[in-house]
Order: structure tokens, then C-alpha cells, then sequence
């Protein structure tokens, strides 16, 4: 079997509320083994954007394909999303604070036996290996038996980027992942997407901290008012230069230049 060039795919989607345009022909492509930086200020359309992937919103029209399979976007939702292999990873959101690490690993996904009990002893073995081998932790007393309400930003993160790292995720979403962090913390999340690549994952990362963005992404996405405006790779443009970009479209330079 010839493996798919693209993990995820959108084809001119389009997205109405009433009359409002919110999104306006995405065309985006996501390979294996990348990170995709998507940058737009506020009401730029990620959001939107991102509850389309992740079937909290249908879109109006147009396609959308996850390891070259077409989505039947009638019966799409938030279920069918997970079992297409996409995860989203929120900032300190999807973790339940006062549950040790293995029961956070496998949170409405649980491993039972014959008749039906958790199989508390597999659940932790599985989440000793992820947090060795997968995201790896080592060091600080860190076991899975640790309360999530112990760890820091960085480390909770970590841990929900291991557990949709476990369960197969074809498409990795994180969703402004280092919001409120001190600089070590984000370098740890930045470590742990880096084996998000390692592992031949696609990642979608989404952040207002361009320097974030420049350090671990492959390529640029950026949006303005529902659209796509550009798309540049990493090789092609500076930190420095990404930002004065950017800062054309937050001013409206961009808007004058066109006219």
C-alpha cells in the first residue's frame, strides 16, 4: 500500500453563520512527518477552522480527506473525528486535575477485561511506557500514580500530547499549547512536538508567539478575515521577516498595497 503524501487535506471549504463569510475557500494540505504553523490574529477564522477538522462545525461545502480517505461530512462530528485520527491538544483544558496520570491517559477510552472491569494494571503499564518512551519523562518523581494538580504547565501538556500520540492520531491540533508558561515550560512543549515529528505525526500548531511558531513549525499558514493570505515555507523566510509580514496584515498595510 502507497502511503498517502498528505495526513489531512481541506479542498475550497467554505463556511457561512447566516450571512457571515467565516471562512472563504480553505485550501490546506498537512503532510506526514510535519508541523504546520497556523498564525492569524484574533477572529482571523483559526478557530473556526479547527471545530470544522474536529467536527464540532460542518462546513458549508467542500472536502475534506485525512490520509487520502474522503470524510463523509454529512455524518461528520466530534466522534467520527477522533476515529479519523485527529486530536486536539488544549491549554490546560483536557486533563482531569485531581486524577493520576494513567486514568487521564485513557479518559473515556478505558481498557477492559472479560467482563467488562478496567484493566487497571495494563492501563498503568501503557502509561509508564508513554511517559518513557513516547514523551519522556524521567527524573523529578514523576509516576504515573502522579496527580496531574502536581505538574507543571509543560508537563500537563506533555501528557496530553502523549495520550493522543498513543491513540493513533494521524492529525495532532495544538491550540495556543504554551499560553501563560514561563520560557522553560514552552521549551518543554516545543520538545515534545518535536517528537510529535519524530514520530511521523502531522501537527497543526497554533499559537500567537511567532517565535514559538518559527521555532517548530516546517511551514506557514498565515489567515486574515476567513481566508488563507499566505503560505510560506520555513527555508524561505526569516523570524524577523515572518513578523514584519504579519505585522502588515494587523495594521492594513496589506489592504492598501492591494488597492
Amino acid at each position: 500500500m502507497v502511503e498517502q503524501p498528505f495526513a489531512l487535506q481541506m479542498v475550497n471549504i467554505e463556511k457561512y453563520f447566516g450571512l457571515v463569510h467565516a471562512l472563504k475557500n480553505i485550501n490546506l494540505d498537512v503532510g506526514h512527518n510535519e508541523v504546520v504553523g497556523l498564525i492569524g490574529d484574533n477572529g482571523a477564522g483559526k478557530s473556526t477552522m479547527v471545530k470544522i477538522l474536529t467536527g464540532v462545525f460542518l462546513p458549508t461545502s467542500g472536502e475534506l480527506y485525512v490520509a487520502g480517505r474522503k470524510v463523509d461530512l454529512k455524518t461528520y462530528n466530534v466522534q467520527r473525528a477522533h476515529e479519523y485520527g485527529i486530536e486536539t491538544v488544549y491549554q490546560d483544558k483536557s486533563l482531569g486535575e485531581k486524577q493520576p496520570l494513567w486514568r487521564n491517559f485513557f479518559i473515556g477510552r478505558q481498557i477492559t477485561g472479560r467482563f467488562g472491569f478496567i484493566d487497571v494494571r495494563r492501563e498503568k503499564e501503557i502509561a509508564s511506557a508513554i511517559m518513557l518512551n513516547t514523551i519522556g519523562f524521567r527524573g523529578r518523581g514523576i509516576t504515573v500514580e502522579s496527580r496531574v494538580n502536581k505538574l507543571s504547565g509543560g508537563e500537563r501538556q506533555g501528557v496530553a500530547i502523549g495520550r493522543a500520540m498513543h491513540f493513533e492520531a494521524e492529525i495532532i491540533i495544538l491550540d495556543e499549547p504554551t499560553v501563560a508558561l514561563s520560557l522553560k515550560e514552552v521549551q518543554k512543549v516545543l520538545n515534545f512536538v518535536q517528537k510529535i515529528k519524530e514520530a511521523g505525526k502531522a501537527c497543526i500548531y497554533i499559537s500567537h508567539n511567532i517565535a514559538d511558531v518559527y521555532q517548530i513549525a516546517d511551514r506557514f499558514v498565515i489567515m486574515d478575515r476567513g481566508e488563507i493570505v499566505a503560505t510560506i515555507a520555513k527555508a524561505d523566510i526569516s523570524l524577523q521577516a515572518l513578523d514584519e509580514f504579519l505585522l502588515q496584515y494587523a495594521h492594513g498595510l496589506k489592504d492598501r498595497d492591494e488597492r
